[in-house]
């Protein structure tokens, strides 16, 4: 297992962890310590560990917050642009119900992954379940 060094060159796993990066490379779909291997295998499983550097990844408890964060995210999106639309053009009901449960499908399939993976960024960042390892 190699260390991978954060900025200060000290090594992620026995440092302080970069909470920020960590969070991106989850949105990236990568591995939260070295940022090259994948996170996920398929849609949303998470390797037990990382292919790359070998951190375990199997700690991770995202439960339900992604899928709550994708619904969040997505109905602050599509609320408001269905009121613009509706107010803007008046169309049917039913247009608008399968053009926005459509765009709503495509946007929760875009977000949910992504969100996984931030969640699993930061809980290893701030070594939550079991992230912690030998400090």
């Amino acid at each position: 297992m190699r260390d991978f060094k954060n900025e200060t060159g000290i090594p992620a796993r026995h440092g302080e962890r970069d909470t920020r990066a960590a969070v991106l490379r989850g949105w990236r779909r990568r591995c939260p310590n070295c940022g090259a291997g994948p996170l996920m295998i398929g849609y949303l499983k998470i390797q037990d560990h990382c292919a790359v550097c070998g951190e375990d990844l199997h700690h991770h408890r995202a439960d339900d917050g992604p899928a709550w964060a994708t619904i969040l995210i997505a109905g602050h999106i599509l609320a408001p642009l269905m009121i613009a639309i509706y107010v803007a053009w008046r169309p049917q009901a039913w247009e608008m119900a399968v053009g926005f449960s459509l765009l709503f499908t495509v946007l929760a399939l875009y977000l949910l992954p992504r969100l996984k993976g931030m969640f699993v960024g930061f809980q290893w960042a701030r070594r939550m379940h079991g992230f912690a390892g030998a400090a």
